[in-house]
Parts: C-alpha cells; sequence; structure tokens
C-alpha cells in the first residue's frame, strides 16, 4: 500500500503540475495538511488509540478470514461468496487508508499529512468506498438472479460474466476516484488554513478549506458522486423490489424464509453501508458542524467494515463451517483445543 500510494501522489503530482496554482509556497511551511482528528485532550489520546486499534485488528482479521475461507473452500467457489471475497478485501484496504495514519498521528502526537499523503489518502479512499458500492450492487443482481431466475442461474451468472463485474467494479472506481482527485489538485489554492477538522482527509472538507473558487470542483465531485453512488443504489433497490415481489408469491412460508435467508445478510450489510453514508451527507448539509461529521463517518469508515465479517458469518453455516476448517487447519493443536475447535 505505502509503494502505491507514493507511485500515486507522484503521478498526481506531475498531471497538477504544469498549471494547479497548489504551489508548495502557498502552503504553511513545508507543505503538509493538518488532521484535527477527535479530540485535543491528551488524555483522551491512550482511550481513541485502544479503541481504534483494536477496532483496525477486528476489521482486519476478520476480512481476512473470510478472504482466506472463501478461497480455500472449493465449496464456496460460487459467485456469491466470490463476490463477498472481493467485498472483504475491499475492506480490508478501505479501514487501511484511514486508520493507520489516524493511529501514527495519536501515538506520536504529530496531526500532520504530507501533500503526497493527502493526495494518496483521497485516492485510495474514494476507489474503495465506490468499490464497495460497486460490489454490494453487483452481490444485489447475483441475489436477484438466485431468486427470480433461478432455473438460469448457473448460465446467466457464469464464471466469465462474474469476472467481468468484478473487474469493471475494479476499473470503474479506479477511473472515478482518479478524475476526482485530480480535480481536487487541478486550480485549487490553499494560502493559509491547513487544518482538516477530520481524521482523514474528507474531499468535502479540504474542498472547504480553498482559498479559490471551487465551483468546477464541487460540480465534478457531485457529479462523480450521484454517478456512482445514486445510480448503483437505484440498482439495488430495483433488485430487491423484484426480489421481494418474487418471495411474496411463494406459497410455503419455509420457502419464503429460505428465499429471505439467500439475501437478508446482504440487505443487512446494504442498510447499514448506505444509512451510515448517507447520515453522513445528510448531516453535513443539515448542520454546518464538522464535528457532527466526524463522528458520523465512523460509522460507514470504521464501523461497517468491521460488523460485515460478522454479518455473513454467524447465520451462514456454510462460511462458519469453512472458517472451522481453515482454523483447524491453520491454528496449532494447542490453541485449538483453548478455544474449543479440535
Amino acid at each position: 500500500m505505502l509503494i502505491w500510494s507514493e507511485s500515486c501522489a507522484a503521478f498526481f503530482l506531475l498531471l497538477g503540475k504544469p498549471s494547479s496554482p497548489m504551489k508548495r509556497g502557498n502552503q504553511t511551511g513545508v507543505g503538509n495538511f493538518l488532521l484535527q482528528g477527535f479530540s485535543e485532550e491528551l488524555d483522551m489520546q491512550s482511550f481513541f488509540f485502544g479503541l481504534f486499534l483494536s477496532i483496525f485488528l477486528v476489521t482486519f482479521t476478520g476480512n481476512l478470514l473470510i478472504f482466506l475461507a472463501i478461497c480455500s473452500d472449493s465449496h464456496l467457489h460460487t459467485p456469491m461468496y466470490f463476490f463477498l471475497s472481493n467485498l472483504s478485501f475491499a475492506d480490508i484496504c478501505f479501514t487501511s487508508t484511514t486508520i493507520p495514519k489516524m493511529l501514527l498521528n495519536i501515538q506520536t502526537l504529530d496531526k500532520t499529512i504530507t501533500y503526497e499523503g493527502f493526495l494518496s489518502q483521497i485516492f485510495f479512499f474514494i476507489v474503495f468506498a465506490c468499490l464497495d458500492n460497486l460490489l454490494l450492487t453487483v452481490m444485489a443482481y447475483d441475489r436477484f438472479v438466485a431468486i427470480c431466475h433461478p432455473l438460469h442461474y448457473s448460465v446467466i451468472m457464469n464464471p466469465r460474466l462474474c469476472g467481468l463485474l468484478a473487474l469493471g467494479s475494479w476499473c470503474i472506481s479506479v477511473m472515478g476516484s482518479l478524475l476526482e482527485t485530480l480535480m481536487t489538485l487541478w486550480g485549487l489554492c490553499f494560502c493559509k488554513n491547513m487544518e482538516i477538522p477530520h481524521f482523514f482527509c474528507d474531499l468535502p472538507e479540504v474542498l472547504k478549506l480553498s482559498c479559490s473558487d471551487t465551483l468546477i470542483n464541487n460540480t465534478v465531485n457531485y457529479f462523480v458522486n450521484i454517478v456512482l453512488g445514486l445510480f448503483p443504489l437505484s440498482g439495488i433497490l430495483f433488485s430487491y423490489s423484484q426480489i421481494f415481489s418474487s418471495i411474496l408469491k411463494i406459497s410455503s412460508t419455509r420457502g419464503k424464509y429460505k428465499a429471505f435467508s439467500t439475501c437478508g445478510s446482504h440487505l443487512s450489510v446494504v442498510s447499514l453501508f448506505y444509512g451510515t453514508g448517507l447520515g453522513v451527507y445528510l448531516s453535513s448539509a443539515v448542520t454546518s458542524s464538522s464535528r457532527t461529521s466526524l463522528v458520523a463517518s465512523v460509522m460507514y469508515t470504521i464501523v461497517t467494515p468491521m460488523l460485515n465479517p460478522f454479518i455473513y458469518s454467524l447465520r451462514n453455516r456454510d462460511m462458519m463451517g469453512a472458517l472451522a476448517a481453515l482454523l483447524r487447519k491453520e491454528v496449532p493443536l494447542s490453541i485449538r483445543t483453548i478455544i474449543g475447535l479440535s
């Protein structure tokens, strides 16, 4: 991730150098931004460090186990679990974009982030946020085909289409992030105030700091958010409207329950992701308080990726079996005896 960050930062600087008025001389001192984080009180730093370190370790471990379990178990080599493995990998990268830097700032009591790090964090944050969004949409389509067209499921959701859908999600996310990041660099000038009232480089907060006209930048930002946010959400809502319509036509109660259970976990993740994400934008629109936006952002950037592995595994017998098999294979016998796996 560090190598990619440095390479992307160099690429953005190269593209923005000819005409961008954002010069090193316009920035404070060495051209660094300041991430204000959660609290100025020294007594709270240890609490926040322990809290977010624990969340990061749980998120990383949980999503990594989901990813490894799906890869190692041939019974889970199906479209649904293929997309779930991509989602778990995206969540690992999503949280790794923001939390480690926040933990480093808390530990060292140094809130600065370099200009290169600032660009890299914005780029990767948008990439993996968009990727989460698109993968959830693809997974909704997969559930739609499975429930509404079960007889044609294996034909429609063939390996080639699944690969193209995953690859397309990655490509669209990178292109959308590249556009937004370049517009952040192109034509902006930061003269005095370089303090970002957030724990990461949130693009809307960054645009508020500019002392130049941000009309074009905000327009591009809203356009990309509509294309990569509203359209996928519309696809999810359409898929589930068709799913619920098909389920209501099932005569048996057992059949309805089975159909609901196949999409229950995904629907929970969708509700959590979009509910918290929309909460951030609505809170920022209703109030100008950056603190409110900061707290709301924690939900969809930190808490949601942590909960996803639990949502997808606790009520899924196939996933629990794959996780148990993975742990029996990788964890030493002495530890398995202690935690009761053997």
